[in-house]
């Protein structure tokens, strides 16, 4: 259960601002189709993050188990920093033919690759390496709870809510599990 509610709200946090989040905006204004941008997000976020988590399961077992704790505490303090900067989207995705789905999966596994989110569900995964399907479904619902609403709403909420402040509460958030984790690995 720790590793699903961890999951969840770091991701949840984390996300908002992110520029999966804002390739979640563009996609919502550009295909108008819902159902099927929500459908694309999830397959992506699933398959993203289970293969985050895999590696970070991997990397777990290949660390010194003394060692494994403060790496993983040391890697949430760097996302805790890391969340401070915006992001931007790099590119708008080319929807041609492939349908809202299909451009929305793809785009949305790319655009995931190497994001903090990504690398928050590696280290989420080598910490709770026993419970590797509760961290994948944790930060599958984390990236739902912060994307169906900017699928649903659009780029209109993204300027209501204060951004900043989201940030620095996700930073907290990521610095603070850091800290126990290390906490932890000194007792």
């Amino acid at each position: 259960m720790e590793a699903l509610l961890t999951s969840t709200l770091l991701v949840a946090l984390a996300e908002i601002g992110d520029k999966t989040q804002l390739l979640s905006f563009v996609l919502a204004a550009r295909l108008r189709k819902p159902g099927a941008i929500i459908a694309g997000i999830f397959v992506a976020t699933i398959a993203n993050h289970a293969l985050a988590g895999s590696v970070g399961v991997w990397l777990a077992q290949l660390a010194d188990p003394r060692w494994l704790p403060w790496i993983t505490g040391i890697a949430f303090i760097v996302f805790g920093l890391w969340t401070l900067k915006p992001d931007s989207l790099d590119d708008e995705p080319e929807v041609g033919t492939a349908g809202a789905f299909v451009t929305t999966t793809i785009a949305f596994f790319i655009a995931e690759m190497g994001d903090k989110t990504q690398f928050a569900t590696i280290a989420l995964g080598a910490q709770f390496q026993g419970a590797l399907v509760a961290v994948v479904i944790g930060t599958t619902l984390g990236m739902m709870l912060a994307n169906v609403p900017a699928v649903l709403v659009g780029e209109a909420l993204a300027h209501k809510l204060p951004m900043q402040k989201i940030r620095w509460v996700a930073a907290a958030g990521f610095v603070l599990t850091g800290v126990v984790t290390l906490v932890g690995a000194t007792g």
